[in-house]
Formats: C-alpha cells, structure tokens, sequence
C-alpha cells in the first residue's frame, strides 16, 4: 500500500519521494492515491488564495501563480497529454495515423495554440473569483478531476495494448480501485454542496458531462483511451469546472447586490 502510494506520487508529481522498485506489485493500488495529489495541488491553491486576499491586492499576479501551482507539484504530465491530443485531433487524418501523432515528443503549432488559449482563459477565470466559498470550491476540483480521470483508466476500454496507462491500470484492483475513486468523487460533491449548494450541484452536472463526453470523443476518434487522452481530459474536466465555479460566484454575487 506504501509503495503504491509513493509510485503514485512518483508518476504523477514532481514531489521528492524515496526509489522504489517499479513493478506491478506496486502499481496495484496508485490510481486510489491519484486523487491526493489533487489535495495537495487544493490546498496550496487556498494558501495562496487567502494569502493574496490579505497582503496582495493585483488579481493579474495571483492568477498567473494561481495556473502555475498545478504545474509546478504535477510537472506538466497532464499538459503534455493535452498538448499531443490537439495535435492529433486537429491533424484530421485517420486514428492510426493520430495515435502516431500523440507519441511524436515534438510539440505542433496546434498544442501551442491551444497551450496559449487554456492558459490564458484558466487565467482569466482565477482573476474574476473572488468570495471565500469559491475558494474552498476549488479545492475539491483537482481531486475531482484525477477520481474521474482514474475512474476512466479502470473503466473505459484502452485504444493501444500497452503503454503509461495500461501500466498503472492494468495491475490496478478494479473492484477497490473504482469504490475508492467513486467514493473520494462522492465526498466532494458532497463536500461542495455543503459550501454552495447551487456550486456543488454545478460541478457535479459539468463533471459527469466532461466525462461522458471524455468516453464519447475518445471511442470516436482514436478508438479508446490512452494515457495522453487521460491528461487531456483532467486538463478540459479542471477548466470547465473552474468556469462553473466563476459562474455560481457571479450570479451569487449579482443576487446579494
């Protein structure tokens, strides 16, 4: 259990852990911490939240560090995901060809793009919201997003016969592994619905639609999920939260003025 806990954090992030040996003993039960280091990535976004909201008053300086957080605890493993999925997609050629074109490690004018544009509008968000239980709201949106995300490696079927993910899923306890991850999924919603009930029912209607579209888009396109199509679903499922939780802050606020 131990082991599986530091794999998952040796995967995943970029914090400091000790060697382990990298087997399928030790993967067996990673994906059940995947949502811990959503927490971590939480509960420093509230720390610098509630630090800015004290001592700095420019939102253009708290939303720039506010989308560098997550980047700096995961590395960038789900941003990379993200940028070889648009390249693939935006390719326009045939699956075998975009599956191809997701393992290529050179970066297409087309994941730049759309890099530039998530960063820019991730910012955007971060610099409107504003009242204490947005905040807190988004502490629960990075776990969300990697339960769901291992929700999808366990669940959905695979494009490829190996690779990350088929590392991390395939010696993975299916049975405990998924009511772990429903679980921590459920406690949120929960969590946020005791915050904000309109922000908890909010996150709870866009997160299940993010993914039901995740399985739809994947199928389609590439013929199954791959570990760059995870990443690219985290990164999408995080956005479209955090706009949800900026729209209840908006209209919560229009309503007490």
């Amino acid at each position: 259990m131990l082991n599986s806990f530091i794999s998952a954090l040796a995967m995943y992030s970029r914090i400091p852990v000790p060697e382990i040996e990298w087997n399928e003993k030790n993967h067996r039960y990673s994906l059940c911490f995947f949502p811990f280091i959503g927490l971590i990535i939480g509960f420093f976004e509230y720390l610098w939240g509630t630090f800015c909201e004290y001592y700095i008053t420019g939102r253009f300086f708290y939303s720039v560090i506010a989308v560098a957080i997550p980047v700096m605890i995961t590395g960038g493993i789900h941003l990379d995901g993200f940028c070889d999925v648009l390249d693939a997609k935006y390719s326009y050629a045939e699956k075998e060809k975009k599956l191809e074109i997701m393992k290529d490690s050179r970066v297409g004018a087309f994941a730049v793009i759309g890099i530039v544009i998530y960063f820019l509008v991730q910012s955007g968000f971060y610099s409107e919201i504003s009242s204490e239980n947005s905040f807190l709201s988004m502490t629960a949106l990075f776990v969300i997003s990697r339960a769901l995300s291992g929700i999808g490696a366990i669940t959905l079927k695979c494009a490829k016969k190996n690779g990350t993910l088929q590392n991390f899923s395939e010696p993975a306890d299916r049975k405990i592994t998924v009511f772990v991850l429903i679980s921590v999924y459920t406690l949120c919603i929960l969590w946020l619905i005791y915050i904000d009930i309109l922000c908890g029912i909010g996150i709870l209607a866009v997160s299940v639609l993010c993914f039901l579209y995740y399985r739809h888009f994947s199928y389609k396109t590439f013929g199954g999920i791959t570990g760059d199509l995870a990443g690219y679903f985290l990164q999408m499922c995080e956005i479209v939260m955090l706009g949800t939780v900026l729209i209840v802050d908006v209209i919560e606020r229009g309503v007490c003025c």
